[in-house]
Order: structure tokens, then C-alpha cells, then sequence
């Protein structure tokens, strides 16, 4: 593996129900799929300075509750 890269652990629960919503999606792989998601998450352009709206905080929870961490 390459040194600019890290591993994060997940439930293989969760790993499993990624694996099954990716299918056919063109992604090729969970990590690729986690990955995307991730940035798409960084790139709402949160400040780690600034407080979340309730409004981005409620789109987080929703973002994250279908990848099923709630």
C-alpha cells in the first residue's frame, strides 16, 4: 500500500450494504464508492472555523444515516 494512503476501518455489516448499493453503479469498488462519498461530503465547503448550520448538520445525518451509520 502506498504511504500516502490510510485504511479506515467499518463494520463488515456496513462494508456488505455498500458493497450491495454500489452493484452496478460504476464504481469498482466499496473503497472507490467510500472515497467519492467522503469528498463530496468535504467539498460542501465546511470550515473547520465555523459552527455547522442546523441545515448542514441535518444533511450530514441524512448523508450518513443512508450509508447506514444510523
Amino acid at each position: 500500500m502506498s504511504k500516502d494512503k490510510v485504511t479506515i476501518k467499518i463494520p463488515r455489516p456496513l462494508y456488505e450494504r455498500l458493497k450491495n448499493i454500489i452493484g452496478e453503479s460504476g464504481f469498482s469498488s466499496v473503497n472507490e464508492f467510500v472515497v467519492y462519498v467522503l469528498r463530496d461530503l468535504v467539498s460542501l465547503g465546511i470550515d473547520d472555523n465555523k459552527e455547522l448550520s442546523k441545515e448542514e448538520t441535518e444533511s450530514i445525518k441524512q448523508r450518513l444515516e443512508n450509508l447506514g451509520y444510523f
